[in-house]
């Protein structure tokens, strides 16, 4: 089958009042993403889904939408998918976006889980085995961000959520020291020594900051010590690692592979965040598994929280991907619940915390877009 037409949809959806993310970034009320509808010559559609915020990735709706439309589209039209060299396939697809233009990894991201959504349907096969087959269930543990809140709130909303089941919690830090540190012991005192306990700087910190920071709360027995410092600044990332102990993983810094080799270069991290978005496409966070495998660092999976589209693709990444050790390190994949209401006619199950893909063909989501052209943002 052929790329016959790719169709953009930006849509807006409000985040629920008690899912809304204060962060270093900012505050976060409400999503503005691009959802992709790719359809083929023999019937066979896809979906993907750019999840672009400015403030973290640098693009933005209507970035994304024009270059999809104006810039990418044309030159996809016609190009061969074909669910029996479905790698294949997909490289060429890649190849060809990065050739047209750089970064832009949530647009390309879109398209080319559309791809895969597409392939997956003409095979009848769930887009994990297109990758090669299960290694894990196909319900996923992951863990639940907390914002940069009061101390109090803070407390108090950990203190809800491992009442429902969550044993992984990540806070948000990146401003002022002392803030930061009462609100991740205020976290700690809520749920107890038991459940694992992640902070976030979202590169808010300077290196002097995080290392201080990071001493301070040793005894907090954190987990992960997750992008402590600026983008792009490697040397500072793998200073905070060696001076502090922790284990630190790095996820606003690695969009692609040549970044994962910068930071196993200058062993700057135990863990490396990788998701589709980010990265450009599943096969290229693959390729970032894989690489890091090879090197004994581990990956996990990030979120910017997505749409459904975007998490089942984070979903079939995760369970066809030995190195995204979600099971040790337990990532982000609750983004859908996020949201006010869903875009897709049959939702993932998302329980406490636990993100459920299914195994039906493609992406396994039935997007509704009468609902979509009703969210769309001008």
């Amino acid at each position: 089958m052929k790329i016959q037409a790719i169709e953009t949809y930006p849509v807006r959806i409000p985040l629920k009042p008690e899912c809304r993310m204060v962060s270093a970034l900012g505050r976060h009320d409400e999503s503005q993403f691009v959802l992709v509808r790719l359809l083929a010559d023999v019937g066979v559609e896809g979906a993907g889904e750019a999840t672009a915020t400015v403030r973290w990735s640098g693009e933005t709706v209507w970035g994304v939408q024009a270059l999809i439309d104006r810039v990418l589209t044309p030159a996809l039209i016609g190009m061969e998918l074909d669910q029996h060299r479905a790698d294949e396939c997909i490289t060429a697809v890649a190849a060809r976006m990065d050739q047209l233009a750089i970064h832009n990894w949530f647009a390309k991201s879109a398209i080319e889980m559309a791809c895969w959504d597409a392939l997956g349907k003409a095979a009848g096969k769930p887009v994990y085995e297109l990758l090669g087959g299960a290694c894990r269930p196909l319900s996923i543990k992951g863990r639940f961000s907390i914002g940069a809140y009061d101390p109090p709130r803070a407390a108090a909303r950990a203190a809800e959520l491992a009442a429902i089941g969550f044993d992984t919690l990540k806070v948000k830090v990146g401003g002022t020291a002392e803030t930061d540190i009462a609100r991740v012991r205020a976290v700690r005192q809520a749920i107890g020594p038991q459940r694992k306990l992640v902070i976030d700087a979202n590169c808010g910190w300077d290196v002097n900051t995080a290392i201080r920071c990071v001493k301070e709360l040793c005894d907090c027995d954190l987990l992960l010590v997750e992008q402590p410092t600026p983008d792009g600044d490697y040397a500072a990332i793998a200073r905070v690692r060696r001076e502090t102990g922790a284990r630190v993983m790095a996820d606003d810094m690695c969009f692609n592979l040549v970044h994962a080799q910068e930071l196993v270069r200058h062993q700057a991290c135990d863990v490396i965040s990788v998701y589709p978005g980010k990265n450009g496409g599943i096969a290229k966070s693959r390729a970032i598994a894989r690489f890091c495998e090879s090197h004994g660092v581990a990956t996990s999976i990030g979120s910017n929280l997505e749409f459904d589209v975007a998490t089942a693709a984070m979903g079939h990444l995760i369970v066809a991907t030995p190195n995204l050790q979600i099971e040790q390190f337990p990532g982000d994949i609750y983004g859908p619940a996020y949201y006010e209401f869903r875009i897709v006619k049959e939702p993932l199950a998302i329980r406490g915390p636990y993100t459920t893909i299914t195994a039906q063909p493609g992406l396994g989501v039935d997007v509704d877009w009468e609902l979509v052209r009703e969210n769309c943002c001008a």
